[in-house]
């Protein structure tokens, strides 16, 4: 699936062919068919199994200060598979066809905030700080990707959960001028 997930994102959806998977895979095309009857069904495949990644990883141990998602969570299924995350935060949620699969999981995460975040704020604030919060945490990570040292990933995980704890301090009172 990584070298799946690597071939379209180097591409996109559109201009990435089955052929092209096989030899990022280094395999034939016609293994990748015995496995997937087409583009779209391999596509699917890719963005279900780094959903799965991460609804284990959110439904294990979470992180103190990750608000039921966690950034450790969230950064080591990223760094299994960093084109697949890419995949399904990006480029998924802008494809119609495969918008679906980038939203539930989206929903789920949301819950799992809205849960965690439940008694810490007024109930009206519940709802966007949970946004927020999956917000920054899955742009936080891209961007950790893109630009970060993975040798500080560790420091990075540190510096989110600080962030988090203080935003959510900060919108527990929001009645409270800045």
């Amino acid at each position: 699936m990584v070298s799946a997930a690597h071939a379209f994102a180097e591409a996109g959806f559109v201009a990435t062919s089955m052929a092209d998977v096989a030899n990022a895979s280094g395999i034939t095309p016609l293994i990748v068919y015995r496995h997937f009857a087409s583009k779209e069904e391999l596509y699917r495949e890719v963005l279900a199994d780094v959903a799965a990644q991460l609804r284990t990883r959110m439904a294990g141990a979470p992180d103190p200060a990750g608000f039921g998602l966690g950034a450790g969570s969230l950064l080591a299924v990223a760094r299994e598979n960093p084109d697949g995350f890419r995949l399904l935060w990006r480029h998924a949620t802008r494809e119609p066809q495969f918008a679906s699969e980038a939203d539930a999981l989206r929903t789920e995460a949301l819950s799992q905030a809205k849960s965690a975040l439940g008694g810490l704020m007024p109930p009206e604030f519940v709802d966007w700080a949970a946004h927020a919060v999956l917000g920054y945490l899955v742009e936080a990570v891209l961007a950790w990707l893109d630009h970060g040292d993975p040798a500080r990933d560790e420091q990075l995980v540190g510096a989110i959960n600080r962030s988090l704890r203080a935003g959510v301090r900060g919108w527990a009172d929001p009645g409270v001028p800045g």
